[in-house]
């Protein structure tokens, strides 16, 4: 499911880099929607210095090398283990109700 979702954000991420070639820079606003995420997420993650950003005037601007990164990054070995430990951890947690859930 976590791939699935990555997958579609780096499709997200692709679209709009060949609509806004021309930009620099993207809005908070047009990260969360490409993201999936609100906009309070992104400011938080800007916050946290997870996402680069620089403020002009009382905005943020995220640089297009950012969205770029995104689109290009593969998964790491890292990161795929954590996804699946997490699965794992879900289906043995919930496996049951997951089962029933499929069922309807």
């Amino acid at each position: 499911m976590l791939t699935y979702q990555y997958y579609k954000v780096n499709e997200k991420i692709m679209q709009e880099k060949q609509e806004n070639q021309s930009k620099k820079y993207l809005s908070v606003a047009e990260l969360a929607k490409i993201l999936g995420v609100s906009r309070i997420t992104v400011f938080n993650r800007i916050k946290k210095g997870q996402i680069p950003a620089e403020k002009i005037g009382r905005i943020y601007a995220i640089p297009m090398e950012y969205v770029n990164k995104l689109a290009t990054d593969d998964l790491s070995e890292e990161k795929k283990e954590e996804i699946k430990k997490a699965v794992e951890k879900a289906v043995k947690e919930y496996g049951k109700t997951l089962e029933l859930l499929g069922k309807e």
